[in-house]
């Protein structure tokens, strides 16, 4: 192994436990997905030019492309869950859209992904789960791993979801985040998305809801929605092979041209342009 090195995974999934007090290594890149439990332990995570502390505890989620290494300040206890971009695809989640999106553009995270306190024991729990079946051969032991990853996936992307726009005010109350809630769920689902909708589904008038979502915010909600919208198609662009009228009928465009339009308004590049410049 050199500094530097890709890491690769030879399969969709795979669960290790690490007990090391030293990584010599320098800018490991992922090309996966790779959740990081510590169960004892601390030090600092250097990510992509940020240094973050890790404690007993935390969970943390690296993403493919990711740059890496650990600097331990004592002897530390990792449970490392890996798994591929194919792996999330493959399952039948509720909500794929938003998950893959949530996973995706988790790393602006500052160390655990955990934000929800009642998530802290039934995380400790799930990876105790999984430390006892990395010493077992019995039977259904594979499935049972798959299943307490899938949770694993769940808990994360809920806790990704509560980091919300970047000037929400701190006392924001529960309406407004579950207007966000509702509008990152209904993405895909423009006629959801109209304001008279949306104000007729919490119970307000809709000249209102713009500037009560703005006061809240710091943003207009179309501008919000355009965003979360334009963060997803970018995912699409980049990490699959969906055909261009594809993604137009996921997201409820009449047609590519509706579609790229939209696009090159908020990017000024047209979706293939996009598409060969991230794949160069």
């Amino acid at each position: 192994m050199q500094a530097g090195k890709i890491e690769s995974l030879h399969q969709s999934l795979e669960v290790i436990y690490k007990k090391i007090d030293y990584c010599p290594l320098k800018d490991l890149q992922l090309t996966f997905f790779q959740m990081v439990y510590v169960i004892a332990g601390h030090g600092y995570l250097n990510i992509n030019g940020h240094r973050i502390t890790y404690k007993t505890g935390n969970l943390m989620l690296l993403t493919p492309n990711d740059y890496y290494n650990f600097e331990m300040e004592e002897t530390t206890e990792f449970l490392l869950i890996r798994f591929t971009s194919d792996y999330v695809n493959r399952y039948q989640w509720k909500n794929i859209c938003e998950i893959e999106c949530l996973l995706y553009y988790s790393t602006h995270l500052t160390g655990c992904i955990l934000r929800n306190e009642p998530d802290y024991p039934l995380v400790r729990s799930i990876i105790q789960a999984l430390l006892h079946g990395i010493h077992q051969d019995d039977l259904y032991e594979e499935d049972l791993r798959m299943h307490y990853v899938n949770a694993l996936i769940v808990i994360a992307a809920r806790n990704i979801a509560k980091i919300k726009p970047a000037h929400l005010k701190v006392n924001a109350d529960k309406r407004i985040l579950d207007i966000i809630n509702y509008i990152q769920s209904n993405i895909c689902s423009p006629e959801k998305l109209k304001a008279p909708v949306i104000a007729a589904a919490f119970g307000i008038s809709d000249s209102y809801l713009g500037s009560y979502f703005k006061n809240q915010c710091g943003e207009t909600i179309q501008h919000f929605i355009a965003q979360y919208k334009l963060r997803l198609i970018e995912h699409r662009l980049q990490f699959s092979d969906r055909r261009i009228h594809e993604i137009a009928d996921e997201f409820g465009f009449t047609d590519e041209s509706h579609l790229n339009k939209f696009f090159k308004k908020h990017r000024n590049v047209s979706l293939s342009q996009y598409r060969k410049d991230v794949a160069a």
